[in-house]
């Protein structure tokens, strides 16, 4: 089989594109031709395919990217004339390359199949938060234009109004007709989707999967700390997790970067041990030597990998009751959860969690088998497939 695969950016950025390069993996594996469309970047890995990738979006850009430039048109449709894929498959799209793209892989009679990594197609911001920290969901109900009173997009009414504009021309019903079907990673998102008036019939919940393999370690041994590892940013939750670590005796690794990175090393004690951003190696051995990680989200998640990776490598995970991650944690035997932003429960399930005796070996083999991407290939086949 053909497979066209687009994602705006084409590195290991985000959960977004670290499954986009992953699926590429899979399939290629499988031994699937597969092409790639995303936007031309500095950090993008090298691909056959850039000549087709359109310009690194500019400020300028800004007022036309989202809708669908003349560019992004015409690159992308060369790519489809020159690959003629069977499916287009197409992850984080919106505004650096637009859904003008599955329009056009739609009138040329092409399958069309979307992973939702956030909530682009339900709230112009993407994570459902009013004032970066309050969580919404007015624009469910197709009230867009709270977007702008609310000046949802980073205080600016400029941004706000771009994004009400995108979110108009970009309606359920028009991105309705052009796709196939969409996979949500987690139960959470496919009902949140449901609500938003977005076809049922071509809502198809399958969790996210990883190379297993790359997760296998010689033993389970552990150290004394527990672990975050993730982007430094107010959803994440990381000041609630800072404020709850700051008042308990145990040490607390940071793995990640952020625009709250100073903020946070301020307000910390000297139980917190910042380490900065680090490749997939380094991440392996810190999660896989963690007694647990924390997954303190204060947005609605979707199907972190940071979960799943975790429990692959043997390590529990005390993760927020908000978005998809109950669905990945089973209550005391994989992890536990707690109320989402709750400063004091985190802090008493913290305390929980050092206390508890885990069967690391059990986690790891339970989690290996669930997300193998073995079983995720059979799946995604079917979807692909499907008439």
């Amino acid at each position: 089989m053909r497979i066209l695969l687009s994602n705006k950016f084409y590195y290991r950025r985000g959960g977004d594109c670290i499954y986009t390069l992953n699926l590429e993996e899979m399939l290629r594996r499988h031994g699937h031709q597969v092409a790639v469309f995303a936007m031309d970047y500095t950090e993008n890995l090298e691909s056959e395919w850039s000549g087709y990738f359109p310009s690194n979006m500019t400020n300028r850009m800004a007022f036309t990217r989202p809708f669908g430039s003349r560019e992004v048109r015409e690159k992308f449709s060369r790519l489809m004339t020159d690959f003629a894929p069977d499916v287009v498959h197409l992850n984080n799209i919106h505004t650096h390359l637009s859904p003008v793209i599955a329009e056009i892989a739609h009138a040329k009679g092409v399958r069309v199949v979307w992973t939702l990594h956030d909530y682009k197609l339900l709230c112009p911001r993407y994570d459902c938060l009013r004032a970066g920290s309050e969580v919404c969901e007015v624009c469910f109900a197709g009230k867009k234009s709270a977007c702008i009173s609310q000046r949802c997009m980073k205080g600016s009414m400029a941004q706000s109004v771009i994004g009400y504009l995108e979110a108009t021309k970009w309606s359920r019903n028009r991105l309705s007709s052009c796709t196939d079907a969409w996979i949500c990673p987690s139960e959470f998102m496919s009902r949140k989707m449901a609500q938003g008036g977005f076809p049922s019939e071509k809502l198809a919940v399958l969790p996210n999967s990883i190379d297993v393999a790359r997760c296998r370690r010689q033993n389970y041994g552990k150290a004394e700390y527990y672990c975050y590892v993730g982007r430094l940013s107010h959803e994440k939750g990381v000041r609630t997790l800072i404020k709850a670590a700051n008042s308990l005796p145990y040490t607390l690794k940071v793995v990640g970067g952020g625009p709250l990175e100073s903020e946070l090393r301020a307000m910390a004690g000297d139980k917190v041990e910042f380490v900065g951003v680090k490749q997939w190696d380094d991440v392996k051995l810190y999660v896989g030597q963690a007694l647990f990680t924390v997954i303190p989200s204060e947005w609605y998640e979707n199907c972190p990998l940071s979960v799943i990776e975790a429990q692959c490598l043997g390590t529990p995970v005390l993760g927020a009751r908000i978005g998809g991650i109950p669905e990945l944690i089973d209550e005391g035997v994989t992890g536990m959860t707690f109320e989402s932003g709750n400063e004091s429960e985190l802090r008493e399930k913290i305390v929980a969690m050092m206390q508890r005796q885990w069967d690391y070996t059990t986690i790891a083999r339970r989690a290996m088998n669930r997300f193998d991407d073995e079983h995720y290939y059979e799946r995604i086949m079917a979807i692909y497939e499907a008439k």
